[in-house]
């Protein structure tokens, strides 16, 4: 699976917007520290997860200090051990510890969503059907979650409000009907892919003729869903959304559904607990 490459001047921004906010006018308690103090660090995770966030780190001290050194022990999508060691850092103390707890929220983050998605895409191993976040991420960091969510090993679905229609319930009423939001869509965005959202069998049908190139089968019970699936084999793909849990993963894939999407990898994530030790 192709991890999407997130371009050197996201992640710049990424890491600036976090130091301002932390560190703002200065680091007033790191300024107690001699100026010419040099320090080794460790980082460790105290718990097993999907490792994700190396770019983010390594741009903190980047922006905060171009001579510290990190030394890394794993990569980005590789499985680690409670203990494990993730990095070695040696530099000026003062801005080793300025920088902590920016390089770390960007790991603690990166790394949680990464495992959520490895635990996810676990579940339906062997299956033909993909795992697809959604738009429910957190605000600014919506490329780097989806890069954490490709690192664990599930796929991206559209990246915003642009590179992809999806007609829901509310566009459907705002426009007229289904076969009019289609209509539209296709006259002014021809190249543009057209998924469109569906609740019942009715609305499938009407999708169907209107030729979307994906259906979102919304909340349908598994019933319902296997027949769903079954009207559109060979006329286009179909999604499934609503009430996605890890436990229901595998009676979903099982109904043939091309794709789940879930906001779960994204929004309902835990940080990772990883820990900074100085050492000297």
């Amino acid at each position: 699976m192709t991890v999407p490459a997130i371009p050197q001047s996201v992640i710049e921004e990424n890491v600036h917007i976090a130091l301002q906010e932390d560190i703002g006018s200065g680091d007033i308690t790191a300024a107690l520290i001699p100026a010419n103090l040099v320090s080794l660090a460790t980082v460790i995770s105290r718990e097993a997860c999907v490792f994700c966030g190396l770019d983010w780190f390594e741009e903190t001290y980047r922006q905060l200090d171009d001579d510290i050194l990190i030394d890394w022990c794993v990569d980005d999508g590789e499985h680690i051990d409670a203990g494990q060691i993730i990095c070695t850092l040696s530099g000026n103390a003062s801005n080793l510890l300025s920088g902590e707890r920016t390089a770390l929220n960007f790991l603690q983050t990166l790394s949680a969503t990464a495992t959520v998605s490895a635990d996810y895409a676990a579940q339906i191993n062997g299956s033909n059907t993909i795992i697809l976040d959604t738009r429910k991420t957190l605000p600014g960091l919506r490329l780097a979650q989806k890069y954490a969510v490709a690192c664990g090993g599930c796929q991206n679905h559209r990246l915003g409000l642009y590179d992809a229609f999806l007609i829901k319930e509310n566009h459907i009423h705002a426009c007229g009907g289904i076969q009019a939001a289609v209509k539209q869509a296709r006259f002014y965005n021809p190249e543009m892919a057209v998924e469109i959202e569906v609740e019942n069998l009715t609305e499938l049908d009407v999708a169907l003729d209107a030729g979307v190139d994906r259906i979102l089968l919304d909340n349908f019970d598994l019933e319902t869903l296997k027949q769903a699936v079954a009207r559109c084999t060979g006329k286009t793909r179909t999604e499934v959304s609503g009430n996605v849990t890890l436990e229901s993963l595998s009676q979903l894939a099982a109904t043939g559904v091309d794709y789940i999407s879930t906001g779960a990898l994204t929004k309902n994530i835990r940080a990772i607990d990883l820990s900074m030790r100085f050492d000297g």
